[in-house]
């Protein structure tokens, strides 16, 4: 399930950006808890935690980190989890492809498939 507008816009307008969002995509920290939102721009990758009440609210950016880090592997199996800025966080199923293509982008481009919906 894509990220909600109203969400993105939130993300946009916490973090004082002007500048389109790439990537978003929600996160756990391992074990259940804290929510987070992980956003990315061409030049940074953005951590906002939401506590652990839920996704509503954005409290404070837990890291900003530069476009060129890598936020995979996801590991699956029990579920998705990957590790970033050395904490764990779990991500839903439909979320893997998001942050494979966020690392195809940077670290892979080759291998990117053709935007099906451009002008969106």
């Amino acid at each position: 399930m894509p990220v909600p507008r109203p969400v993105r816009d939130r993300c946009r307008e916490f973090l004082g950006l002007d500048t389109d969002i790439r990537y978003i995509f929600p996160a756990l920290t391992a074990g259940g808890g804290t929510g987070f939102f992980f956003v990315v721009t061409d030049d940074q990758i953005t951590v906002i935690s939401t506590g652990a009440t839920g996704r509503g609210k954005l409290r404070s950016v837990w890291g900003s980190y530069p476009r060129g880090t890598r936020i995979g592997p996801v590991e699956t199996g029990a579920g998705a989890a990957f590790e970033f800025g050395g904490a764990w966080f779990e991500v839903d199923d439909e979320y893997v492809p998001v942050i494979n293509a966020a690392d195809a982008e940077v670290f892979d481009r080759d291998n990117l498939p053709r935007d099906p919906l451009p002008d969106l």
